[in-house]
């Protein structure tokens, strides 16, 4: 069967087509300035000429994320089990998965079948997330596909003391006119939202293969800040039991997970309409 997903988030829409366990197709698409609606609609065709199938052939189209509304959906699903699904089809040793999204970040414990087992969220603080990077890599004049790289060259990393992403800013701005270079800025960022990420992971009580998706999922400087903190408590008391794992399509897993369970729940109603 083929299955189409469609990952709505706040900054963008990822979509993917799958058949059966076969990624044949992925398309992420900026929202900017466009109406949702719109950019569903674009990228949904854009993602059946892309898989060379036909809008007939599609058996069933699942949302995730803020996809309640979406008019040409068969069906929604919550962005935990999504993610918790895409996690484990990225790699089936994933015992867990951090999705650090435009807006925040979401830890989950989830098992071999990637049943979500506990799962936790940043609150509405946006200084863990992807849109709040954004933000500092502006402020400072750097790309942000240059974030992790210059991330990685930092020698004296200087951390954002604050929680709130509002009072975080004002501390990237007071490290400017201290003459903090750009990369201990950005790694400082880094190991300040790595920190919150292994707290999420405390919290819902994730061990083992952990599973990085999402849009900061890809990002090198933020993998090599956690690996750090991980490596920093090897052999103290209270070690991080955490191996993170990324994978090139960490960023479409919310879609591809939306597109399984679609697959499994018209796998389902088939049996039942036989039945």
């Amino acid at each position: 069967m083929i299955t189409a997903g469609i990952d709505l988030g706040s900054n963008c829409i990822k979509f993917a087509l799958m058949e059966d366990d076969k990624l044949l197709a992925k398309v992420s698409e900026k929202i900017r300035r466009r109406a949702p609606k719109d950019v569903v609609d674009a990228g949904y065709k854009r993602l059946l000429h892309e898989g060379g199938v036909n809008e007939q052939d599609v058996g069933y189209i699942a949302t995730t994320g803020d996809g309640e509304n979406v008019s040409i959906r068969t069906g929604h699903f919550y962005s935990m089990t999504t993610h918790a699904r895409g996690g484990l089809y990225l790699d089936n040793s994933a015992r867990g998965v951090v999705d650090v999204g435009a807006l925040y970040s979401r830890a989950i414990q989830m098992d071999y079948r990637s049943k979500v087992l506990q799962y936790r969220m940043t609150s509405q603080c946006a200084s863990g997330s992807g849109q709040f990077l954004e933000n500092i890599s502006r402020y400072l004049g750097v790309a942000v596909d240059e974030i992790g790289s210059l991330s990685l060259t930092s020698k004296e990393p200087e951390e954002c003391s604050s929680i709130c992403a509002v009072l975080a800013e004002t501390d990237a701005i007071n490290m400017v006119s201290r003459g903090i270079k750009t990369p201990d800025i950005i790694k400082g960022i880094h190991i300040s939202i790595g920190k919150r990420i292994i707290k999420l992971l405390k919290a819902c009580k994730a061990e083992g293969n952990i599973m990085l998706t999402g849009g900061l999922g890809q990002d090198v400087g933020l993998v090599g800040a956690l690996k750090e903190l991980v490596k920093a408590q090897e052999h103290k008391k209270g070690a991080l039991p955490y191996t993170f794992l990324t994978h090139p399509d960490g960023a479409f897993a919310g879609a591809m997970g939306a597109a399984l369970w679609g697959a499994f729940r018209a796998g389902k109603l088939e049996e039942k309409v036989a039945s």
